[in-house]
Order: C-alpha cells, then structure tokens, then sequence
C-alpha cells in the first residue's frame, strides 16, 4: 500500500468500504491495494471480522498478506492479541509470514501463539518464528527455548514436532 491519492480520494475509498454494494466493496479493496495507508489496517481487520462475504474476506486477507510497510507490524499485532478478532487470529498470523514484515521483536508473542493455540494458529506461528532473520538477543533466544521446553510437557503430540523445530532454529538467530 502506497499513498498516491489525494485526502479527498482517499476519504471517498473509505467511504465506498461502507457500502452495502459488494462489487462497490470489492473495488474499494482493490484501490486500497494501490492507495492504501497505514491507518486503513484497522478498518480492514474490522471488516475482516464483521463482513460474511467470502470474497470480501479473502480480498482483505490478500491486502494483509501484502503489507510492505514496517510502520504497519504494530497494528497487525494488536489485532493479533485483540480477543475480539480471535476468530480471524489464523488469518491474521498467517499474513504476518506472508508480507515478510520483520516480527522479531515480538517472538515471545509468537512463541505463545505456538504453546497456546490449537494446530492451525500454531503452525501460523511456527511459520512466522522460523521465517525470523532478525538477529535477537540471546536472553529473549534462552527465555523463549525454556518457555518451549516447559509446554512439550502438556502439549498435543500434533504441536510437538512444531515445538521442537522451534526449539532448534532459535539459536541461529541468537546473538
């Protein structure tokens, strides 16, 4: 997403999101994949959540899937712990490893998501930790293993091969 419309375009975008014309909808979606700007993340998850058209929902995950600004990692992130949108967390973990934006600083969330969640919002997580480049202090590394090495106690035979993984790829990007 990059600004090339004007205020007023952008405003009246905006406005198209509301209406209750799914083609009117679907362009709107389409102009924000041009025009977008980082303070539309939230009106998008919103949507995500509240809209029951399947093309809608797969057209905002398109967008989140191709988030190239880093200013827009702190949004995303709190609509990942928002439990409001708990029912859209696979989608919107998944989307964190799908635009590339660098997560690093938010491992022990990522880690949590693994431990916590079922299969398919950990396998989102695990694909987000071990598509991690970022080198991370070695203390956040050791603390994250531990907390790892503590859930393959009480996890689901199905999580602990992820875990595991998990628990050998983080010292490649420790310091």
């Amino acid at each position: 997403m990059t600004i090339d419309h004007t205020t007023n375009e952008h405003k009246s975008i905006l406005k198209a999101l509301q209406s209750t014309d799914s083609l009117v909808v679907l362009e709107a979606l389409d102009e924000l994949r041009i025009s977008g700007e980082t303070s539309d993340i939230p009106v998008l998850i919103e949507m995500l959540h509240n809209s029951e058209n399947k093309e809608i929902k797969a057209k905002i995950a398109g967008l989140l899937a191709n988030l190239k600004e880093k200013d827009t990692v702190p949004l995303m992130i709190e609509a990942i712990q928002n439990q409001k949108y708990a029912s859209e967390l696979k989608q919107l973990v998944s989307s964190c490893w799908e635009n590339g934006l660098d997560y690093s600083n938010y491992l022990p969330l990522f880690v949590d998501l693994l431990i916590q969640n079922d299969f398919l919002v950990a396998f989102e997580a695990y694909t987000v930790i071990t598509n991690m480049e970022t080198t991370i202090d070695q203390a956040k590394i050791d603390t994250e293993i531990e907390k790892l090495d503590q859930a393959m106690h009480s996890t689901s035979d199905e999580k602990k091969p992820l875990m595991l993984d998990v628990i050998d790829f983080l010292p490649s990007i420790g310091n």
